[in-house]
Parts: structure tokens; C-alpha cells; sequence
């Protein structure tokens, strides 16, 4: 048995920033199935933020953070994907990331390919394989063709970006939203086919002008309570509503008699960790990754740099919507 130390981000009750400290814990040696990484980067995504503050409760102390990249330094028994000195990246449950070392599951741990950075692969993870299943396996019926108009909230945010671009790719023409004229150009330049800022306009009204009257075909939302309301009338009849966050807060209670007059739309809540809930599927979804962001069809956008020791900061500025792109933790 060898015990490493490392230093790590723990939570002891949730909160604001503030309950963000660094500790040195102890590292032992993987188990079976698990591996031991050594990170060179760390992503920050808004489910830390959610977990931090007990909107995702956790079971507490919790080491916080859901995605890295780094070197495999050790393999446990049953391992086959991965070897020592495997260049890795994940997005995986169980917290924990935000550290220069830890042992965990290696059913989520992905070999990097060496034609991507550290840094963009702990930066792009948890993100680019939300934007692969938002647009690619979170399908209306009938499905998304070339051509065919989508809704994106918060375009210019880590999975935004992304999506803005791999959509492009796909023919889609995504009507991207954001809260500043800056952003909306952001957006834009990454491949959106139309910006609405909606700190100045109404994006419904937008939205049913762009679209000729007629609606999307999917809404895609991270922003929840604040934008759950227009986002249903922004649908075509048959249209698919995506839930996949709740940055402005929980949506509220709503009775699903109201989607028959909308025009017989589908709702559904999703999250990451069912769709890479098997060694198979998350590795389909991240070859998938790998290969938009090696053929340059995206590219990952990192805005923000923090040291591990500035995470406080780093979640202040998250929450204050003052990033944009994909945010990480150097070590």
C-alpha cells in the first residue's frame, strides 16, 4: 500500500464560496476497477456550484469537481481500457476532482488523444459530452436534419460554445440566446445562426419571427425558471423541451395538461450521468468528442485560468455570470 498526499478542495457544509477549502488529504493505491490519475488540469462546470450550495444535496464532507485530466499513475484489477502512463480525461461521478491526485472508477476514464491538451480535455469533458447527447441522442420526433431551427439558452457558456459550433456542423440553425450584445457575439462568431440578447428583447417574439411563426423544433435549456415558460412557447407542434440545468433556479411545478394546447409537446429532464452510465456508451459518446474537436469541426474555448487555491474566486465569478467558454483549475 502506498499513501501519497495530495491537496484537494473540500466542502464540510454547503454554502456559498466561502465553504470552499483547501485541504491535504491521503491517497492510496486503486482498487479493482478503479484507477489513480494525477491531474494537469481541472474543469469547474456549474454542477460544482449546485452541489457547493445544496441545490444537488451531498453527503457531507464532499471533495468537490466532475471532470480532469491527467496521467494514469496506477491501474486496479479488471482495468483493461487504461495503463500507467495513459494520458486521460474524464467527466464522472463521484466528486472530486478539484485535486492533484485521487483514485477513482475507471469505467468513465477516457485515453486522450495526443493531439489534445490537458487543459482542453479537462476543460471539455463534462461539456462536449453534454453538447454530444443534447445533439445527438435528445431527438424530436422525426429527428434533426440539416436545416431544421433549435433554441439554445446560455450560448455563450461552456456547453453553449460547443454546441453552437458542433450544430453548425450538423446544419442546424440554432438560435443561440445570452445576456449581453458581447456574448450574442460570441455566439455568433462559433457558429450560431442568430443571437438574441435577452436582457433586451423578448427571445419568444424573436423566435417566432425568425422561425416564420412556426416554432422550433427542440429548446434546449440549462437556465430553468427563467426561461422555462417562453421556452414551451417557443415549440413547433410535436416539439421536444430538454431540460439540463437550473442556473436561474428549479423550474416550477407545472401540470402536464398544459402540453396538449401547446401543441402535443414533449418534456424531458436530463442529465449527464445516465448517458454515461456504461463503459460502452461513454466511450462511444467521448470518440465522438474526440473526433469534433481533432478535426477542428470544435474548438474549446478556455476564457478563465484560476490556481486550485483560487477556487473561491473562481465559483464568485461562475455564478456572477462573468465567464464565458469552458473555465479551469491549474495545478
Amino acid at each position: 500500500m502506498t499513501n501519497q498526499t495530495s491537496r484537494a478542495i473540500r466542502i464540510d457544509q454547503h454554502g456559498g464560496p466561502e465553504q470552499l477549502r483547501l485541504v491535504t488529504v491521503q491517497v492510496g493505491d486503486p482498487g479493482p476497477g478503479e484507477v489513480r490519475i494525477r491531474h494537469r488540469a481541472v474543469g469547474l462546470n456549474f454542477i460544482d456550484v449546485y452541489q457547493r450550495s445544496g441545490v444537488y444535496p451531498m453527503q457531507l464532507p464532499v471533495q468537490l469537481g466532475m471532470e480532469a485530466a491527467g496521467v494514469v499513475e496506477a491501474v486496479g484489477a479488471g482495468v483493461t481500457h487504461l495503463r500507467v502512463g495513459d494520458r486521460a480525461a474524464y467527466a464522472s461521478q463521484p466528486p472530486g476532482s478539484y485535486c492533484d491526485l485521487r483514485v477513482m472508477p475507471a469505467k468513465c476514464v477516457c485515453r486522450l488523444p495526443e493531439s489534445i491538451s490537458f487543459e482542453t480535455g479537462a476543460a471539455m469533458m463534462l461539456k462536449g459530452l453534454t453538447a454530444q447527447y443534447l445533439l445527438k441522442r435528445c431527438l424530436p420526433q422525426g429527428g434533426l436534419n440539416p436545416g431544421d431551427f433549435v433554441l439554445l439558452h446560455a450560448a455563450a457558456g461552456g456547453v453553449g460554445l460547443i454546441a453552437c459550433q458542433w450544430a453548425k456542423a450538423l446544419g442546424l440553425q440554432l438560435i443561440g440566446t445570452a445576456g449581453s450584445d458581447e456574448k450574442c457575439a460570441l455566439a455568433l462568431a462559433n457558429g450560431a445562426a442568430y443571437a438574441i440578447n435577452y436582457a433586451k428583447d423578448d427571445f419568444l417574439a424573436r423566435v417566432k419571427e425568425i422561425t416564420g411563426g412556426k416554432g422550433v423544433k427542440v429548446v434546449y435549456d440549462s437556465v430553468g425558471k427563467d426561461t422555462w415558460d417562453k421556452s414551451l412557447d417557443c415549440l413547433a407542434p410535436f416539439g421536444l423541451m430538454v431540460s439540463f440545468g437550473n442556473a436561474s433556479g428549479a423550474v416550477t411545478p407545472f401540470s402536464p395538461g398544459i402540453l396538449g394546447p401547446k401543441g402535443s409537446i414533449y418534456v424531458t429532464r436530463q442529465t449527464l450521468f445516465t448517458h454515461i452510465a456504461t463503459r460502452e456508451s461513454t466511450q462511444a459518446m467521448a470518440d465522438d468528442l474526440f473526433a469534433a474537436v481533432s478535426s477542428g469541426q470544435v474548438n474549446i474555448h478556455i476564457a478563465q485560468r484560476y490556481k486550485l487555491e483560487d477556487v473561491q474566486q473562481a465559483h464568485r465569478d461562475l455564478e456572477a455570470r462573468k465567464t464565458t467558454g469552458c473555465t479551469v483549475l491549474t495545478l
